[in-house]
């Protein structure tokens, strides 16, 4: 048991603590459709890595940062609302994905796998992939904190200040992009958003400050990954759904404790 559970664990802890801090920020600045694109475009990395035979985890980084560079790059032009934006690159990314995976004659995909993860194959390889990629991540997030909290709190005020806001927002793009780009594979297209927002919103409630609430967020995702394995492991569910469904949970009871007290 403990050989097939703990890579599945380390994974997912590691997903969840880096998620923390990021998902703070994506709570914050009220980029959840932000979260839903990249992700939706990551199945196009997905059928790109499969169609040039690269390795799935670099196609996955590739595409997510790419996305996230053009949507940058289109926000400049203000030609087109952002929340429109979003959709239009949501949804061709995701239906491009789907027209190249048709094309994968002599590849078998489990689409299934990617849209909802599968966080109990997770491989040494992989490993280093999250905490490869997550050490890149945090160690910029740690770097940039203060710039990104002034924009956050305020850009007029931040870039009186000398903040290079525009940077900065691609910064905090790249690094999302890098974090769902890494976890995708193991808890699925369709649901790594909810891994970045539901354990910052739980965290939230009980915070007093910025730094308090990553930290929190990063301890209740971990919690949940705990709770998603042991319920995947007892009942045969899917592991990266019970992992989002303890999450979900947790965000409930948060919200009767705030009524309580």
């Amino acid at each position: 048991m403990l050989d097939f559970i703990l890579p599945a664990l380390i994974a997912g802890i590691g997903i969840a603590v880096l998620a923390g801090p990021l998902g703070s920020f994506v709570v914050w600045r009220k980029m959840a459709y932000f979260g839903d694109t990249l992700s939706h475009a990551s199945l196009l990395g997905i059928a790109l890595g499969f169609l040039f035979n690269i390795n799935l985890n670099l196609a996955l980084v590739i595409c997510c940062l790419a996305l996230a560079v053009i949507l940058v790059s289109l926000q400049k032009q203000k030609y087109v609302a952002t929340d429109t934006l979003l959709g239009i690159l949501a949804h061709s990314a995701l239906s491009l994905g789907l027209v190249a995976v048709s094309f994968l004659d002599h590849v078998r995909i489990d689409l299934m796998a990617y849209l909802f993860g599968d966080l109990l194959a997770v491989t040494t390889t992989d490993l280093l992939w999250i905490y490869g990629g997550g050490a890149v991540v945090m160690g910029l997030l740690v770097f940039l904190w203060r710039p990104l909290l002034s924009m956050t709190i305020n850009e007029e005020l931040a870039q009186v200040e000398g903040v290079n806001v525009d940077l900065m927002r691609l910064m905090l793009m790249l690094m999302v992009g890098m974090v769902i780009a890494v976890a995708m594979k193991f808890v699925g297209a369709l649901i790594i958003t909810s891994l970045l927002i539901i354990p910052a919103a739980t965290a939230r409630r009980f915070s007093h400050s910025p730094e308090f609430m990553a930290g929190l967020a990063s301890a209740i995702g971990s919690v949940a990954v705990m709770l998603g394995l042991a319920m995947s492991w007892h009942y045969d569910t899917p592991a990266g759904p019970s992992v989002v469904v303890a999450a979900a949970a947790m965000f409930m009871l948060s919200q009767f404790k705030r009524a309580d007290g």
